[in-house]
């Protein structure tokens, strides 16, 4: 919700926040697909407590199917904000890094050897964030300085 509150913050109002909840949703599956990544590591313990997480009731080939999923529908979020909103090279950079860091942490990480979790929940997601507001930001700052 963190985009859309920052829209209702600056503005005051809701009207045009369409980008905003475009990219809170993004944002939103992106945190839900690494989440279930993560949360593969306690299956047996939550299985034990009684915690019903996904991965504990449908397992950890089910949990990382679904984070696929989250985080493809994640990068098509990201590809449609970015386009709506008309960021340049720089953005579509950051999203090819956020790609290969996506792939990164499906590849390094299956039912079979969950070592890695940490490597793709941390490192990779930690590169997309970074990467991604650096090049957005760069982004912004180029198309505006190329205004002035």
């Amino acid at each position: 919700v963190g985009p859309v509150g920052a829209w209702l913050a600056v503005t005051g109002t809701f009207d045009g926040s369409g980008p905003a909840w475009l990219l809170g949703a993004a944002v939103g599956l992106w945190i839900g697909g690494f989440d279930l990544i993560y949360a593969c590591q306690d299956i047996e313990i939550d299985r034990q407590i009684g915690v019903h997480s996904v991965p504990a009731r449908y397992g950890a080939r089910f949990a990382l199917h679904a984070s696929t999923v989250a985080h493809v529908v994640t990068f098509a979020l990201f590809l449609w904000f970015g386009a709506l909103v008309g960021f340049g090279w720089l953005w579509w950079i950051g999203l090819v890094l956020t790609a290969a860091a996506f792939a990164y942490q499906h590849l390094v990480v299956s039912p079979t050897d969950l070592s890695k979790v940490n490597r793709a929940f941390f490192t990779a997601n930690g590169f997309v964030g970074i990467a991604l507001f650096v090049l957005a930001l760069l982004d912004l700052v180029v198309r505006l300085g190329l205004r002035a």
